[in-house]
């Protein structure tokens, strides 16, 4: 209503107002974890309020498909938008594939060669995983394969839910007990975009991070990528199993790095699922509660259910305090929240809990709340614009003498003085903080020269008398220092390891200057909140025209502000993970020799070559890390800078040249409304 008021005002005075949008941002992703059959389907469905939308259990029931659900904004259909890999990918991996299930070697890894059957057979069909590869070339299944592949991505569209369900089925989950024709092995990726849900998710995109690896590079690489775009997680776990699984507090905690100092994400919401999957019984058992409080009535279960729920909540977040994670993602308590739902108690009212009681409202306010947000932040964006043009108007109306057109003049070179000592003080600023992190990065190269060998023989000694140890050594060097098992019951990354000494020294100094959430004195986002061209000390006093350009310019930096903080964020992922990266790369050549050694006495080989390579290269390591995120902390500085000389610049021209010969309009009303429209959002 706002943006169309605000739409109908500029109609009234440029012919040029439909050539102004609304404008757009990148959407919100909210990341969800959890492994199959902890109900992550069921509660998207819940939350979306469409009861067996998703394929039960499709989310995490694939190893390696990244799957994400979004709003239609465009008509009333069920879309999927599936990309797939290209045929020569295929062929490369069915090949690699072929060879898990058949290598023999000692150093053979049980979970690849599962997931290379799975991935076979769920394709190709029961006794796939037999034949041979050029066996399986020659079936008629592996020609319908080459031709579904000629095409990069295939979209499903349909108006009828059920149908629609089963129609992308076969794309992301598949049934041990039928083998044959499931896709989801040529899958990359999977949007599946939902109508009439506008008002959840008009601006955010619900990301299923897949809950077991996939020990490819490519889909690792895809799969950290979508990480660094979480703003929020949700983790998902069964209200049984919600305290002593390993498998979402395993992810987590691997994944650290890239939701926070990695990444931009600001809020945890830790999901335990199926609470009205019950016995009082059992439970007053296992909890010690008082027997005379046993009773069959549905209200006294409920409080029992309650009961639980709370005590669930307690223990998760006692937890997550001792996990050490909260450190490193975030400065303040209120960002992690605890939620008990029952998907099945929100849609069959005949259960024991109220909707208010499933916690399914409260989620799907958090996405309604996160989407207002965005759409008034857009919304204001596109008034404040709005009033830029009408006051740059209105500045040029004023224009009815030379005296005033010499008062626009002094008043632009006083802009441009103001821009040149606000960029000084800005870089003043970085200068400060480049200081400060080649200090920290310096005391970090030092204590990882100091240690790093002594960590990666630590890290790489097999546990207890190492039996099958050998198998985890040879599938971390054939994926470049990087192994998790299928289920991340086993998490070892020799990179993260090396790179630990480097993040501890700045981690905590990123969270005060990128992601702060409370003024921190450093911040990135304060020193742009506060840079402006605009100074109460002008030497002009205050007049129409003066306020009018003024505006003008306020509009333009605010634009330009909200831009920029967003980002910098982007660029700071880049940064921080630049320290990973390079030492990834500088051991990428050992990595490879090692993967080559087989044979008898193969693992002690390849220790002894990780150890004296670490040992070699640690000094020149650990400096290219270090002079590798000074460089791009640099760029970043630059890039701000000439952003906002650049831009600022510009709109310092453009207050000058508009003039009365231009336009003769008294836009002044027109300004008040836009002015009552921005008081309506503030409100």
């Amino acid at each position: 209503m706002i943006t169309e008021n605000a739409r109908q005002i500029l109609k009234r005075v440029t012919k040029n107002s439909d050539q102004m949008d609304k404008g757009s941002r990148k959407k919100e992703t909210i990341g969800i974890f959890g492994k199959s059959g902890d109900g992550k389907s069921a509660l998207l469905s819940a939350v979306l309020g469409k009861q067996d939308l998703l394929p039960s259990d499709c989310l995490s029931a694939c190893t390696a498909v990244v799957t994400q659900v979004e709003a239609n904004l465009t008509d009333s259909n069920y879309i999927a938008e599936i990309e797939l890999i290209s045929k020569e990918e295929w062929e490369k991996e069915l090949k690699k594939l072929f060879r898990d299930i058949k290598d023999e070697d000692e150093d053979d890894d049980d979970d690849l060669k599962e997931v290379a059957t799975e991935k076979i057979t769920m394709l190709y069909g029961a006794d796939a995983d037999h034949k041979t590869l050029e066996e399986l070339q020659n079936d008629e299944k592996f020609a319908e394969i080459e031709n579904f592949l000629s095409v990069s991505k295939k979209i499903i569209s349909n108006s009828n839910a059920y149908e629609f369900t089963n129609n992308v089925a076969n794309y992301i989950q598949h049934s041990e007990s039928s083998p044959g024709d499931w896709f989801w092995p040529l899958v990359k990726t999977v949007t599946i975009k939902i109508p009439d849900c506008h008002e959840l998710l008009e601006h955010i995109v619900l990301l299923d991070i897949p809950g077991s690896g996939d020990c490819s590079r490519t889909r690792d690489d895809l799969w950290k990528s979508k990480l660094r775009e979480c703003s929020s997680v949700w983790i998902v776990s069964n209200i049984n199993r919600a305290i002593t699984d390993r498998d979402p507090w395993g992810i987590l905690k691997h994944c650290i790095e890239e939701l926070g100092p990695g990444g931009k994400c600001k809020s945890i919401n830790f999901i335990c699922t199926k609470t009205d999957d019950f016995n009082p019984k059992e439970y007053m058992r296992s909890a010690r509660l008082p027997r005379d409080q046993i009773s069959e009535d549905k209200d006294q279960e409920k409080a029992y259910i309650l009961h639980r729920n709370e005590h669930a909540k307690t223990r998760v977040k006692k937890k997550f305090e001792k996990s050490g994670i909260k450190k490193k993602i975030f400065n303040t308590d209120n960002q992690f929240q605890v939620f008990t739902v029952s998907s099945k108690a929100f849609f069959d009212h005949n259960l024991n809990l109220k909707s208010s009681e499933t916690e399914i409202p409260n989620l799907q306010d958090d996405l309604r709340n996160l989407n207002k947000s965005i759409n008034r932040e857009l919304t204001r964006d596109y008034v404040n614009k709005a009033k830029g043009v009408l006051s740059l108007i209105q500045s040029g109306q004023l224009d009815t003498d030379k005296k005033m057109i010499e008062m626009k003049v002094n008043i632009r070179n006083e802009f441009e003085k103001n821009l040149m000592k606000a960029l000084i003080e800005l870089d003043k600023y970085f200068d400060s903080i480049y200081k400060d992190l080649e200090r920290r990065l310096s005391n970090g190269v030092e204590e990882s020269v100091q240690s790093c060998v002594a960590s990666t023989k630590k890290f790489i000694a097999p546990k207890k008398d190492g039996r099958g140890f050998h198998k985890i050594l040879g599938a971390l060097c054939r994926n470049y220092g990087c192994y998790w098992s299928k289920n991340w019951n086993v998490i070892l990354d020799l990179n993260k390891s090396l790179a630990e000494h480097l993040h501890k020294y700045v981690e905590e100094y990123f969270c005060q200057i990128f992601l702060a959430t409370e003024k921190t004195g450093k911040s990135m986002q304060e020193q742009i909140d506060k840079f402006s061209i605009i100074q109460s000390d002008s030497a002009y006093p205050s007049s129409d025209i003066l306020h009018h350009i003024q505006d003008f310019i306020k509009t333009e930096e605010t634009k330009l502000k909200a831009a920029l903080n967003r980002d910098i964020v982007e660029m700071k992922k880049d940064i921080y993970s630049s320290i990973q990266i390079t030492i990834e790369n500088e051991m990428s050549s050992c990595y490879h020799q090692a993967a080559a050694l087989t044979g008898t006495g193969s693992m002690k080989k390849r220790q002894d070559l990780l150890i004296t390579t670490v040992d070699e290269i640690k000094q020149d390591m650990f400096n290219k890390a270090k002079m590798e995120v000074l460089k791009r902390f640099k760029n970043l500085k630059l890039d701000i800078k000439s952003v906002l000389e650049n831009e600022l610049q510009e709109a310092i021209k453009r207050s000058e040249t508009q003039t009365s010969k231009q336009t003769q309009l008294d836009v002044s009303r027109e300004i008040e409304e836009l002015e009552r429209l921005l008081e309506l959002l503030s409100d």
